[in-house]
């Protein structure tokens, strides 16, 4: 006996009616006067009203007032044979409760029907409106706690750098006693690591809040100059040699805040990992490679080992040194800074011989 490949169901036994009946979806047939011709049981179970109650009036007069028009419109297209797919609204059950359904509807044109079926998706619906609840307080949250944290942070630094002021006129050759002197020493260490945690602070805001940050023609030598400016004191103490040649470009198209912050994080991490017995020698340099623009900035620090640290530089709080001043922030906030604007940023380093960045803007 060879099987029937045109019907797998010559004798019947498959019957088209049980799917019909037992679907959790809505299954109906509606003609394109707006009634419907047939549905399964899931409907009227779904609604709450009985079959007749469902034929008896329009289909419209089921469908939330807010979804009326959008489903009339809808409907309309089906009608020139337009199938629908995947479209939601919303409908009222007998008891006043809200039912959002996903519908695909098919047209026959001939017969004047549609075909369609209706998943229901209100639980899906009411989890996505949970979660926009919670991402809007989220949001709020969010944003209150970064006004409390400029302010606190602006209330601060005032107070900080008035204290630091106050240790600088602090003439301590004039004091003999020992432990007086200890104690101011270690006042000034810590309003100078709590002032350090600020800064870093409020750098990481910055990074936070900047999404779309303003792009300008940034002069690099002026910029430079307003950061060693800044960190004067640092560099005599230090006795840094700072190397430039802009010439084969002086100007990008940046962000001008940005190019200070990494100035200023690769500047302090090149003086505060200098070899011990020397200055620190810091060259930086513009360059062209295949069109483009390239600012190089190099030390002759105490380096890293490339293969222990591989892609953890640019981490946030990874730290490579044992130095009680490190916070592991600066080369995060640069890798960002960078790559928030289309660049990229390399390096390569080697213990004892120095570090060198290359930073390629977009």
């Amino acid at each position: 006996m060879t099987k029937n490949k045109e019907n797998p169901d010559p004798a019947g036994i498959y019957h088209f009616d049980n799917f019909f009946k037992i679907s959790a979806d809505f299954i109906c047939i509606a003609g394109f006067d707006g009634y419907f011709k047939r549905i399964n049981p899931a409907v009227s179970q779904t609604l709450g009203y009985t079959d007749a109650e469902l034929y008896a009036r329009p289909i419209s007069s089921f469908v939330h007032e807010a979804d009326l028009k959008i489903t009339i419109e809808t409907r309309d297209q089906v009608y020139k044979n337009k199938p629908l797919l995947n479209f939601e609204n919303r409908y009222l059950t007998k008891s006043g409760e809200i039912i959002w359904l996903s519908w695909t509807s098919m047209p026959v044109i001939e017969e004047k029907l549609v075909y369609a079926i209706a998943k229901n998706i209100t639980h899906t619906k009411k989890r996505e409106e949970e979660r926009d609840i919670l991402l809007a307080k989220l949001t709020q949250i969010n944003k209150e706690l970064t006004v409390l944290s400029h302010k606190i942070s602006h209330d601060l630094k005032s107070p900080l750098n008035n204290m630091m002021a106050i240790f600088n006129l602090i003439d301590t050759s004039k004091i003999d006693d020992s432990e007086t002197l200890e104690l101011i020493n270690i006042l000034q260490e810590t309003s100078q690591n709590l002032r350090n945690t600020l800064n870093d602070s409020l750098d990481q805001l910055v990074v936070n809040e900047n999404l779309h940050p303003h792009i300008e023609t940034v002069n690099i030598p002026e910029t430079l100059a307003l950061v060693t400016a800044s960190i004067k004191s640092l560099v005599l103490n230090s006795k840094a040699t700072i190397a430039t040649d802009f010439s084969a470009f002086d100007e990008i198209n940046f962000n001008k805040g940005y190019l200070q912050s990494i100035f200023l994080n690769l500047l302090s991490n090149a003086i505060k990992y200098c070899q011990v017995a020397s200055a620190p020698n810091i060259v930086i340099s513009t360059k062209f490679n295949g069109g483009t623009k390239q600012l190089i900035f190099s030390d002759q620090g105490i380096g890293f080992d490339m293969e222990k640290v591989k892609d953890k530089v640019f981490g946030l709080y990874e730290k490579f040194h044992d130095n009680s001043d490190s916070s592991g922030i600066g080369l995060y906030l640069v890798y960002n800074h960078v790559n928030s604007l289309g660049g990229s940023i390399s390096v390569n380093s080697k213990p004892n011989e120095g570090t060198t960045f290359t930073i390629s803007f977009k």
